[in-house]
């Protein structure tokens, strides 16, 4: 579940900060110039017959794999562009990244992660893509994917992928101790509690029904939004009241407290993939993970997870759910060749053949007509993901807003104060009341 960044979904197994920094990953080719360590950066090529990329990323040996692919398809149609690839695990990746800006020496092209843009782009970091429409057409893309990276009527990013999340439900599990599979585009979260319930009560709690990750931004986002508000607004402001921030924890906490949900200190530091989750080892029986994620936690659990909507959407104030991306691909305003990291650029997100090749690692392809080309391509598995994404590009969903400066901070604050919480240290509204004060004086600076 630990494939969004740590600021946007972080998975229940990642709260206890699973991802430790690990060493570069460098992916390269004979066609690749040679790669640097630690983000070395790019520039021209020496030998004076073309130029030279810096693209880094955060993923691991899979993701880089299926990308080395798209890559030489591009490589081989433009022989004067080489490219620096630069990969490694999500934890130090910021971190890497800021102090490459910090000492002049960008990539040219990047994954960014959504809760970072808008400081980058405040500092004029980032390329505004509006000023490259004739070398990226964007048409392709719903208004929501559109809009994810812009910022004041600029665009800073196109979306890697598409994503959202979904719950996975063990239809195995549901099998075995009698407890029908809920309708995914009708139940509440009180038919969650039911069934999570009747899971572990049938199991003697030897599966737990449920053990969606409370302090996963993304997750209390869809609940904010479900209650009428939004946690990051418009206007760059906290949007998120004591109450409605009070009501998701108590939520959680009543599960926990009746056994649907585990006791506090259940999850522990495992790993990050779904091989490794709670869910595979079937101690779960459902689960909150990203979309894109799909394929490796039905094969993680024998091929028996049914992708079912979020709970709460039928009965909601207005919808929670919405088109989200795993990361954005960036272009450094100062790139020395912003005109081939932009063609680099309008090559992954429009080309079917660059998607083909990535597959779903970072999501279903932005522009629909490409995801719509490439479907019957997939694996069954992403296939399913994909129409996921598509049934909801189709729907009236909220907008997801690019994070105002200070709100990559927000979710360290909810990690500490869930656990809290969990443990009886804080009551709900107390952590609800310091989790609100404290973000809004992040982003008031």
């Amino acid at each position: 579940m630990k494939e969004q960044p740590p600021s946007t979904p972080r998975s229940e197994l990642g709260r206890r900060n699973l991802l430790k920094a690990t060493g570069l990953g460098l992916a390269a080719a004979p066609a690749l110039a040679a790669c640097g360590r630690g983000f070395g950066g790019g520039g021209d090529d020496e030998s004076g017959d073309g130029v030279t990329l810096n693209m880094v990323w955060w993923g691991d040996a899979t993701r880089a794999e299926k990308t080395q692919a798209a890559l030489d398809i591009f490589i081989e149609a433009n022989p004067d562009i080489k490219i620096e690839v630069e990969y490694q695990d999500s934890g130090p990746y910021q971190d890497k990244l800021a102090t490459r800006f910090a000492a002049g020496d960008a990539p040219d092209l990047m994954a960014m992660r959504m809760d970072s843009l808008r400081e980058y782009a405040d500092r004029g970091a980032l390329l505004d893509l509006n000023e490259y429409g004739d070398d990226i057409d964007l048409s392709g893309l719903s208004d929501n994917a559109a809009s994810l990276a812009e910022v004041d009527g600029s665009v800073f990013g196109v979306p890697a992928g598409l994503n959202a999340v979904g719950f996975v439900i063990r239809k195995d599990f549901a099998e075995q101790y009698g407890v029908e599979v809920p309708d995914g585009n009708t139940w509440s979260w009180d038919d969650l509690g039911a069934f999570a319930q009747a899971i572990s009560d049938a199991s003697g709690k030897e599966v737990y029904g449920t053990g969606f990750d409370v302090q996963t931004l993304q997750n209390i986002v869809v609940w904010v939004r479900q209650q009428g508000e939004d946690l990051f607004t418009e206007d760059g402001q906290f949007g998120a009241t004591e109450a409605t921030v009070e009501a998701w924890l108590t939520m959680a906490d009543g599960l926990r407290q009746s056994g649907a949900y585990p006791p506090a200190g259940f999850f522990e530091e495992i790993g990050g993939g779904p091989e490794a989750s709670y869910i595979a080892q079937g101690k779960l029986a459902s689960q909150i993970i990203p979309t894109n994620n799909f394929l490796g936690y039905n094969e993680a659990c024998g091929g028996n997870l049914v992708l079912l909507r979020i709970p709460g959407e039928a009965q909601a104030v207005r919808r929670g759910q919405s088109i989200d991306c795993p990361h954005l691909w960036s272009v450094a305003a100062d790139s020395k060749h912003p005109k081939e990291a932009v063609k680099l650029l309008e090559f992954l997100t429009n080309d079917p053949e660059a998607s083909i090749a990535t597959g779903t690692t970072r999501g279903v392809p932005a522009n629909e007509s490409v995801a719509e080309e490439i479907k019957d391509s997939l694996e069954p598995d992403d296939q399913v993901a994909t129409e996921y994404l598509m049934g909801l590009q189709g729907e009236d969903l909220p907008r997801s807003y690019t994070y105002p400066p200070g709100g990559s901070a927000i979710a360290d604050f909810l990690d500490v104060i869930a656990v809290e919480v969990e443990f009886g240290r804080q009551t709900a509204a107390e952590g609800a009341a310091q989790f609100v004060a404290e973000a809004k004086a992040a982003i008031a600076g």
